[in-house]
């Protein structure tokens, strides 16, 4: 009796025109509807933390290096003295210059008071108007030999303070190229110094075409080599030149609220960019299968039917797919749960998939 109840059972389970059953029967998936919105990507570069602003330090003239008062990482402020090149021809030249200018004002001293006497005889009738003209040219040739000799002496000086090298602000030197007894030329790159107004990070960006979405956007900033919470900055220059070699282009964005932190001058950092790339029908990863050789993805019409449909990728970003063509906004496609679907086959929607 038991055996017969349960085959009876069963025999009800597939009869056809039991409606709760039937519905049962019925694939679950999950459906999603299409819909049109802008193509948002993350573009994910790696790059390093530079100061926002660096001065290169150089002599104006050549010369030995005498002395060296910093190094790579020191602190600086501003006015301090950084080196020296040896100075002995130019305090020779400076000595030169201040007995010259000793001289031309004891001339034009002398050239005056000749001035003085000839014009005062010319004023009593004794004196002749000849005299006195040469006296004031005399005087006028003596005030133009002080002006020189106070010209040379402040280009004496002047060389004389070339020799020292001086911070032109507070900052940190990054770089140091040079060493007590060395040969420098005039111009040549000796120290480079950062300044403490702020950092900012530098990418080599792929050359995407609507890169320039980005600029002014937000970064997500995360430090590769260091353990730092994540930062943030904006991108504040993306250059209009590609570099040949590279084929990238350089991006910087300033950090927020990291300025005199010099612990993180050349940190790898990692930026997170999002840029927008027009439009899209975007659906979900799992939506895509594939028809032959192309993408597809199923769509379900009104019955709850399902059809394999051909479609065009436009862009991946994260868990979504960005189609250009095959489907219209509010379609409704199979997202997760397609693994045993076929042409015509209904399916309802589930709640929780398993």
């Amino acid at each position: 009796m038991r055996i017969f109840r349960f085959a009876w059972v069963i025999a009800l389970a597939v009869l056809p025109g039991c409606p709760a059953l039937a519905q049962d029967d019925l694939l679950r998936v999950e459906l999603v509807a299409a819909e049109e919105r802008p193509v948002r990507l993350d573009l994910q570069l790696s790059g390093s933390i530079a100061a926002t602003d660096s001065v290169e330090m150089s002599f104006r003239q050549a010369g030995r290096v005498t002395d060296v008062q910093v190094d790579k990482g020191d602190r600086v402020a501003e006015g301090q003295e950084l080196a020296r090149l040896d100075s002995v021809q130019q305090d020779q030249a400076l000595r030169v210059a201040e007995a010259g200018l000793a001289a031309a004002r004891a001339a034009l001293s002398q050239a005056r008071q000749a001035s003085d006497r000839a014009q005062a005889l010319l004023d009593r009738g004794v004196g002749t108007r000849a005299a006195r003209d040469d006296a004031v040219q005399a005087l006028s040739e003596a005030q133009g030999a002080v002006e020189r000799a106070e010209s040379t002496l402040d280009q004496a000086r002047r060389a004389v303070r070339d020799t020292i090298l001086r911070a032109p602000g507070d900052g940190v030197v990054t770089a140091r190229d040079m060493a007590p007894g060395q040969i420098v030329g005039a111009a040549q790159v000796v120290l480079t110094i950062a300044t403490l107004d702020g950092l900012e990070a530098v990418f080599d960006a792929p050359d995407h075409p609507r890169l320039d979405s980005a600029m002014g956007s937000s970064v997500r900033l995360d430090t590769i080599d260091i353990d730092r919470p994540e930062m943030r900055g904006t991108v504040t220059e993306i250059s209009p030149l590609v570099d040949p070699a590279s084929g990238t282009v350089t991006m910087r964005v300033r950090i927020d609220d990291v300025k005199g932190d010099t612990a993180l001058l050349g940190a790898a950092v990692r930026g997170h960019v999002d840029i927008t790339a027009a439009t899209g029908i975007a659906v979900p990863w799992t939506a895509l299968m594939r028809d032959g050789d192309g993408p597809a993805v199923w769509r379900v019409d009104a019955e709850n039917r399902v059809s394999l449909v051909p479609v065009t990728i436009g862009q991946f970003a994260n868990d979504v797919v960005y189609l250009s063509d095959g489907i219209k906004p509010g379609d409704i496609v199979v997202g997760a749960g397609s693994q045993l679907l076929y042409p015509g086959r209904q399916v309802r929607r589930a709640e929780v998939l398993p």
